[in-house]
């Protein structure tokens, strides 16, 4: 753990590392852009995660999420934490398994600086943005990352001060796959729009 600090600090310093470490970042869906945001933001120094799921890992996710083939049938929030442990076993992770929905989304991310949208459905999409904004939350949300190539077309959309939106904004899962380097090329970009926000703006 001292190493992965020590990187750290000598790479963006104490002052940044420790703004970094007092914050909390919600992860709203921990599929293929959630799980490898989490590792991402972990790598980078956040250790205060409310990570959100109900569902279970399952093969058809190996594809493009942080799981692994022995995890095939975990609650990917349990999942998803053991992962993250070994990056750094020294995480503060609130571990929520539910649905998110517009009445629970506030009582769920009242506590969070940060929320990531990982959601794969429109309308879940808009309902959490909404909700969040009302609250004044930061909030990254991802739309158009499905298909093969072009991944230059996945970029950052900046809609309100804090609303920032990932994505080509017109690929759409339904009639693209969503395969491992688009969707981790979203997911690295959220990661580091919160860092850019934690380091800058708070």
């Amino acid at each position: 753990m001292d190493s992965l600090q020590n990187s750290l600090i000598k790479k963006i310093g104490k002052i940044n590392l420790k703004k970094i470490q007092s914050v909390r970042i919600g992860l709203a869906g921990l599929g293929g852009l959630g799980s490898n945001c989490a590792l991402n933001l972990v790598r980078v120094g956040f250790k205060n995660l409310t990570i959100v799921d109900f569902d279970k890992v399952v093969p058809s996710n190996l594809d493009r999420q942080f799981y692994f083939l022995n995890q095939v049938g975990m609650d990917k929030v349990a999942a998803l934490k053991r992962n993250l442990l070994k990056v750094n076993p020294e995480l503060d992770l609130e571990l929520i398994k539910r649905k998110i929905n517009k009445n629970n989304v506030t009582e769920i991310f009242s506590g969070c600086d940060v929320v990531v949208e990982c959601l794969d459905r429109a309308a879940y999409k808009k309902m959490l943005v909404e909700q969040l904004l009302s609250l004044d939350k930061f909030v990254v949300a991802v739309s158009g990352v499905a298909g093969i190539g072009s991944s230059d077309d996945i970029k950052v959309h900046r809609i309100k001060d804090k609303f920032v939106l990932v994505g080509d904004l017109q690929s759409d899962i339904r009639d693209k796959p969503a395969l491992s380097p688009r969707v981790n090329i979203a997911a690295a970009k959220q990661a580091d729009l919160v860092l850019d926000f934690v380091i800058n703006a708070l």
